[in-house]
């Protein structure tokens, strides 16, 4: 009987697409609940509006030409049958499960060479960030590894880690540079990022990285290596047309608000606009910084009070909080709480890089940010979807469930409510990902 009832429901529905106008694409039906709809898209949520999550229940969403093009409950979609039509390539049944859209991932280093786990031990012997990082260790040591790797080996090592991130539900993603701290190798991370663009459906920007530390032929002598980055790196990298953004590494042993000053104006010059590593270490200032230069994103934040609160409040920066890092690390975590009472709009990123936080795991950063920032499910959702498509320049075409934008979304196992995934952190939940229209 219930083979006969399943074989009904799907005559019905094939005949209720033919019977009206048709196109061919992707009709997920059944769904529990369609997660992060909007009808007017905005391009940020913040402050209290944050815990505001739309959602529709026994929904169903359809798919043209990588476009999402309708969506609604399926009481409207049978209410339409006489005015509009389509007739799907394919069915989806997502009874049970939710659909949410791709998790966008505004902050990484996935371009990287081998790993660093020997300097996890370190951690754990008690060593800190800085001593490591006084000793060869760290970001000189990544871009050692990565001196010694050629192009193609470091653009195979990455692609694996794309397809661990899609098959995790990420749909769009920033990766930085900076791990070269030359030239040459510089462009050669670039460039692996440029291929990957060109090879894999996720939608990615791309990051010059430079200033991320300070080479050790330069150690005495940092505003050298400034220069060599603002009269030499910068020109090339846009003359290639090899990055979307300029980042800098403001903190306490990197470099200045006044060195990331010059190295943010120089990328002006060639129509880079910046996101910025900031607050990580210390006070450093970096805030203030990248709100006076309108950075796209201030990233990290663990040493925020109210004057970084105050410089952020009213700008177009997106404070990006980067919760791995924190945990890795073991550092403060970032004032969520305190941004968002103060009207804040609030991001959320992996960091995934091999020394401070190994993992694009943006399910687990969703359940960090509940367990770690006392945000609630409806806060983290918005941080890893709308507000981190917002930190990456992409929230008018992604980031949420609105007709015209990216078909990027995934289909979950079944699960009781859109709250188990952040509650469940240790279980993979996504069964379908969807990327550009096309299951992956």
């Amino acid at each position: 009987m219930e083979l006969m009832t399943s074989f009904f429901n799907i005559c019905y529905l094939r005949q209720l697409f033919l019977r009206l106008n048709t196109y061919m694409g992707l009709f997920i039906k059944s769904i529990k609940g369609l997660i992060q709809t909007e009808e007017e898209p905005k391009l940020k949520v913040c402050g209290r509006n944050m815990s505001i999550l739309n959602t529709i229940s026994d929904a169903y969403l359809i798919i043209e030409n990588g476009l999402i093009v309708d969506f609604g409950t399926m009481k409207d979609l049978e209410n339409k049958q006489n005015k509009s039509a389509f007739n799907p390539e394919e069915i989806i049944d997502a009874s049970g499960r939710f659909v949410f859209p791709s998790f966008c991932d505004s902050h990484t280093h996935l371009v990287y060479a081998g790993s660093r786990e020997t300097e996890f031990a370190d951690k754990i012997r008690g060593l800190s960030y800085e001593e490591i990082a006084k000793r060869g260790g760290g970001i000189l040591n990544s871009a050692k590894k990565l001196h010694e790797t050629s192009e193609d080996e470091l653009f195979n090592q990455s692609i694996v880690r794309i397809n661990e991130i899609i098959s995790l539900g990420t749909g769009a993603v920033e990766i930085k540079s900076g791990y070269g701290l030359t030239l040459t190798d510089e462009l050669k991370m670039l460039r692996v990022i440029k291929r990957i663009k060109n090879s894999c459906p996720l939608e990615i920007r791309s990051t010059f990285l430079g200033a991320h530390a300070v080479p050790l032929e330069y150690k005495n002598d940092r505003e050298k290596y400034v220069d060599l980055v603002i009269n030499e790196m910068i020109p090339v990298v846009a003359s290639e047309e090899l990055a979307d953004y300029i980042d800098v590494f403001c903190d306490h042993g990197f470099f200045t608000p006044e060195d990331t000053e010059r190295i943010l104006m120089a990328g002006m010059k060639y129509g880079l606009r910046a996101k910025l590593h900031a607050n990580e270490l210390d006070y450093s200032g970096g805030v203030q910084v990248g709100v006076k230069y309108n950075a796209l994103s201030v990233d990290h934040l663990e040493h925020s009070g109210d004057s970084e609160i105050e410089a952020l409040r009213g700008s177009e920066t997106m404070p990006t909080l980067l919760p791995g890092s924190a945990l890795f690390l073991d550092l403060p975590d970032p004032p969520a709480r305190k941004m968002i009472d103060a009207g804040l709009p609030v991001a959320l990123a992996s960091d995934y890089n091999p020394g401070s936080s190994p993992s694009g795991n943006m399910k687990l950063i969703m359940s960090l940010g509940c367990i770690k920032l006392k945000m609630v499910p409806e806060e983290v959702i918005n941080a890893v979807t709308i507000n981190s498509a917002y930190a990456m320049g992409i929230s008018e075409t992604h980031g949420s469930i609105a007709r015209g934008k990216v078909a990027n979304v995934f289909i979950t196992k079944e699960i009781p409510s859109y709250e188990f995934m952040p509650y469940a952190f240790g279980s993979n939940l996504i069964e379908t990902v969807i990327l550009k229209g096309k299951v992956i």
